[in-house]
């Protein structure tokens, strides 16, 4: 079971302190009668300059809490703006009302750099050369460097889509390559037969 999953967030221009403390012990009889129905919840505040965060472990409970808190704002006569009940998207490591930030991969991409590589090694420089104007007409800009070919691509799902047709091997790509191994150009196919 999750906690703190669903928050509300009170903005407000001068933090009235008379609200933090009633917030914690003393309630009018309006939001006490709705507090009541939060009994034996217990509900996080938190602070952070203008704004106040009230987590709770659900959704219902968020939207109690919000009832609560514009009650005690009407009140005390305190200028706010509450937001929307917002939930934490685990996978996303941000809050549903959060603009998505951006990913590693287009980072990447934003640079000029394909974030994934499929290495092939063909049979013979004509094989590579004819897989080069192949992967061309399909809008890829591989590199060919005798019968190994190169190419690019936005995401490791289409590198997989891709090495899995072309019979290659998935590797990171752009600046990734040189964090790995600093200031080396050479893209290794295979064994070094060593």
């Amino acid at each position: 079971m999750a906690n703190d999953d669903w928050r509300i967030r009170i903005e407000v221009e001068d933090v009235h302190e008379r609200l933090l403390e009633r917030l914690g012990v003393e309630l009018d009889d309006e939001a006490r009668e709705l507090a009541d129905e939060l009994k034996g919840r217990r509900l996080a505040v938190s602070r952070d300059g203008d704004e106040i965060f009230v987590y709770a472990s659900s959704r219902v409970e968020a939207e109690r809490a919000q009832k609560v808190v514009e009650s005690e704002l009407r009140t005390l006569d305190v200028e706010a703006k509450t937001s929307k009940v917002e939930h934490w998207l685990e996978h996303e490591e941000r809050w549903d009302d959060e603009p998505k930030s951006e990913t590693w991969e287009e980072e990447e991409l934003d640079h000029g750099y394909a974030p994934w590589e499929v290495r092939v090694t063909t049979s013979s420089h004509h094989e590579a050369k004819a897989l080069v104007e192949q992967l061309e007409s399909e809008g890829y800009r591989p590199l060919r460097r005798f019968q190994y070919v190169i190419v690019g691509t936005a995401s490791k799902e289409d590198a997989d889509r891709l090495a899995a047709r072309l019979h290659g091997e998935v590797e990171g790509g752009g600046e990734l390559v040189y964090e790995v191994e600093p200031a080396n150009p050479f893209a290794i196919f295979g064994g070094l037969g060593l």
